[in-house]
C-alpha cells in the first residue's frame, strides 16, 4: 500500500470516528441537557431539510474547486465546531443552542464530505483502481461505524459532551492532517470558464441529456432510502414486541458485518461480474430478503437475514459508484451525485412519513412488504432498461 493510500484511508478512518461518535452522542446528550424529544426530532428535520436545499449549491461547488481542499476544509470546520462545544462545557455556560448548532454543522458538512469523496476518488485514481479503492473505503467505513457504535455504547454512561467534543476535535484535526499529506492529481481546470450560476443551471441539462441512464442509476439508489427506512422501522417493530435495545444493536452489527464482508471481497467480485448486472441483481436479492423478513417476522431471523442484506446493499452501492467513476465526466461528478442525492433524500423523507402512518395504524410489520415491493419493481425496471442499453452513457 502506497503512502497516498495510507494517508487517504487514515483520513477517512478518523473522519468516520469523529463524526460517528459525535453525531451518535449529540441527540442523547441534548436530551440529558434538558431538550425535549420534540426539539430533537425538529433538529433532525431541519438537518434533513437543510441538506436537501443545500445539495445543488454544494454539488456545484464540488465541480468548481479542489476536492482535496474541500475534504481538508470540512475537517477543519468540524474541529472548530467541536472546539466550540468543548469550550462552552469547560466554561460551564453550555446552552442547548450550541448542541443544535453543532449537529447542523456536522450533518451538513458530513454530507458535503461524502459527495466530495466520490468525486475525489474518480478524479485521483485510475479506472482499474476503482473497485479496490471502493472496497477499502467500505471496509474503513464499516469498521468506523461498528467501532464508534461499540465505543459509544460503552462510553455514553461515562463521558459527558466535554469528552465527546474533545475526541471529535482531535480526530477531525488528525483527518485534516492525513488529507493534507495526500498528493493530488487534479483534473479540474483551475481557470473556470463558466460562472457558478451557469454551472448550477447546467445541472438540469446534464440530466436531460440522457434521462434513461440516470433513471437506471436512480433506481439503484433506492436501496439507501430502504436501508434508512429499515433503520427506523426495525426499532419500532422490536419495541412493539417488548424487546430490549440489544436486539436493535445486534441488527446494526449484523448489517455492518455484511457490508464489511462485501468490502473485503468486492474487488475480486467486480472482476468477474458486470457492474450493471450486479446492481439490478443485488436490488432483486434485497427485495427477496425483505419478503422473507415479512413472511417470518421473527426477531432473531430478522437479524440473521440482515447479514446478507448488508452485503448486497453495499455490493449494489459500490458497483454503482465504480460504474459512475468509470463512465461519467469528472467535471460533472459533483452535480450528478447531487441530483441523485436529491432523489434519494426525497424518497427517504417519504419513507419516514410511511413509517409514522404504519405505526399509528398498528401495521408496522407491513413496512417490510412495502419496501420489498418497491425494490422488486425497481429491479425489474432496471433490468428492462438494461436490455434497452439505457445503462450505457452517451
Amino acid at each position: 500500500m502506497t503512502s497516498f493510500y495510507r494517508a487517504f484511508l487514515c483520513g477517512r478512518f478518523f473522519d468516520g470516528l469523529s463524526s460517528g461518535m459525535f453525531m451518535m452522542a449529540l441527540p442523547w446528550l441534548m436530551l440529558a441537557n434538558g431538550a425535549s424529544g420534540a426539539l430533537v426530532a425538529l433538529t433532525a428535520f431541519v438537518c434533513t431539510a437543510g441538506s436537501f436545499l443545500l445539495t445543488p449549491i454544494l454539488a456545484t461547488y464540488i465541480d468548481r474547486h479542489s476536492r482535496k481542499n474541500i475534504l481538508i476544509g470540512v475537517q477543519c470546520i468540524q474541529a472548530l465546531t467541536a472546539a466550540l462545544v468543548f469550550m462552552s462545557f469547560v466554561k460551564g455556560d453550555a446552552h442547548i443552542g450550541v448542541l443544535i448548532f453543532a449537529q447542523l454543522v456536522f450533518w451538513w458538512t458530513g454530507d458535503f464530505a461524502w459527495s466530495t469523496n466520490s468525486a475525489f476518488t474518480q478524479e485521483h485514481f485510475n479506472a482499474n483502481e476503482y473497485p479496490m479503492v471502493s472496497g477499502r473505503l467500505e471496509m474503513v467505513m464499516q469498521t468506523t461505524s461498528l467501532g464508534s457504535g461499540a465505543a459509544g455504547i460503552l462510553l455514553m454512561s461515562i463521558w459527558s459532551m466535554r469528552e465527546f467534543s474533545a475526541f471529535a476535535m482531535i480526530a477531525s484535526l488528525i483527518a485534516a492532517l492525513c488529507y493534507g499529506l495526500m498528493p493530488y492529481r487534479r483534473q479540474l481546470s483551475v481557470v473556470l470558464k463558466s460562472s457558478f450560476i451557469a454551472q448550477l443551471v447546467e445541472t438540469k441539462t446534464i440530466f436531460q441529456r440522457q434521462p434513461r441512464f440516470f433513471i437506471f442509476l436512480a433506481l439503484s439508489c433506492l436501496s439507501y432510502p430502504v436501508l434508512t427506512f429499515l433503520s427506523k422501522l426495525i426499532p419500532i417493530y422490536f419495541s412493539e414486541l417488548g424487546l430490549t435495545g440489544d436486539y436493535f444493536a445486534a441488527w446494526k452489527v449484523a448489517y455492518g458485518l455484511g457490508a464489511l464482508i462485501c468490502g473485503i471481497g468486492v474487488a475480486k467480485l467486480l472482476e468477474n461480474f458486470e457492474t450493471e448486472k450486479v446492481m439490478f441483481n443485488s436490488v432483486l436479492i434485497l427485495s427477496m430478503l425483505l419478503v422473507a423478513m415479512f413472511i417470518i417476522l421473527n426477531p432473531l431471523l430478522l437479524i440473521v437475514f440482515t447479514l446478507p442484506f448488508g452485503f448486497f446493499n453495499s455490493f449494489n452501492r459500490i458497483a454503482r459508484t465504480v460504474k459512475m467513476s468509470r463512465e461519467l465526466n469528472v467535471s460533472e461528478r459533483g452535480r450528478i451525485d447531487g441530483g441523485l442525492k436529491l432523489f434519494s433524500t426525497m424518497s427517504q423523507s417519504l419513507g419516514y412519513v410511511l413509517i409514522a402512518w404504519l405505526s399509528h395504524s398498528q401495521m408496522t410489520y407491513l413496512g417490510f412488504l412495502i419496501a420489498a415491493i418497491i425494490l422488486l419493481v425497481s429491479a425489474f425496471a432496471m433490468k428492462a432498461l438494461f436490455k434497452q442499453s439505457a445503462h450505457i452513457p452517451v
